[in-house]
């Protein structure tokens, strides 16, 4: 029995997942993986927000304690049942001279989506392209919506020569189902502005074309800015798309089955969940889907 699950996170508005202090010029930045720079959520973060989610649910709230583990002054009784992984980002929206915006990943990006994919059971959608680190290549759909000129992409300030590929479609269909599986409509935008470019240049998106934002504070009195109250927050657009695992792990004392504890996601993941900092501002709002081979469960 497979008691591991993947899940996909598509952010419905801007995404900060912070670090809590910044040693550059952005005060607060979002968290980002050690080795290769690239924006995650940590699974501590996604395990807190549906462990909320289960207290306000009613069937849930009786089984916060097996499937989340004690409050912290009894955490040596016994751990959780269900662990989370962190959110590893797939899809980063990015400014396209045409179509608006292009969803953009990259080889590595879907390498390692597609090992986790293969660790719970999934079947690939297609092959890993196999496009340079450092090409001046995009690969498109043949359905594509980004090319400004004749085979020409432009992200941000890159020209990059579009390349219709099958395997793209591949990836696009299965993609669309996973994260839209009710709506054909966003299933054909996904398939317009899929864009797969080489590992550098991805790496170059994620590090320059994520948001950042300068927020203040207003003296009471004076209603001009604080002093020392001007800083810089940094967001993942909305739009963005990361993914990571759902593990059941039996523990005896929790006496859950894994069938129940993935049910009982399922459920308090129906609807949008915010996660992340700065919720007062209208930041993290996400839907999270339970996938299994490209059909939500």
């Amino acid at each position: 029995m497979n008691f591991s699950r993947l899940l996909l996170m598509h952010a419905l508005s801007p995404l900060h997942a912070g670090t809590g202090q910044g040693v550059g010029v952005i005060d607060l930045p979002i968290a980002r993986e050690k080795a290769t720079g690239l924006p995650y959520v940590p699974g501590s973060s996604v395990k807190g927000v549906l462990r909320e989610a289960c207290m306000a649910d009613d069937k849930g709230r009786h089984h916060v304690s097996q499937v989340f583990g004690p409050e912290s002054e009894q955490a040596s009784d016994h751990a959780g049942t269900l662990h989370i992984s962190d959110q590893r980002l797939l899809l980063l929206p990015v400014r396209s001279f045409a179509g608006t915006f292009a969803w953009t990943t990259s080889p590595y990006g879907l390498a390692r989506f597609a090992r986790d994919l293969t660790a719970v059971g999934g079947a690939l959608p297609g092959f890993i392209p196999s496009l340079p680190a450092n090409s001046d290549q995009a690969w498109t759909t043949e359905a594509t919506k980004l090319c400004a000129q004749e085979k020409t992409v432009i992200l941000e300030d890159l020209d990059l020569v579009a390349q219709p590929q099958a395997a793209v479609n591949a990836w696009a269909d299965w993609l669309g189902r996973a994260l839209f599986p009710e709506s054909a409509d966003w299933q054909a935008w996904l398939r317009e502005r899929l864009c797969v470019v080489g590992d550098d240049v991805f790496n170059f998106l994620a590090e320059t074309a994520t948001e950042t934002t300068a927020r203040i504070r207003l003296d009471d009195e004076t209603k001009t800015v604080a002093e020392g109250a001007l800083w810089y927050e940094e967001a993942l657009p909305a739009e963005s798309v990361l993914y990571g695992l759902a593990v059941a792990v039996p523990v005896k004392k929790a006496e859950l089955e894994a069938d129940f504890i993935f049910t009982l996601l399922a459920r308090l993941l129906e609807k949008p969940l915010q996660f992340g900092g700065k919720a007062s501002v209208g930041r993290g709002l996400c839907q999270v889907r339970v996938a299994d081979g490209g059909a939500t469960l």
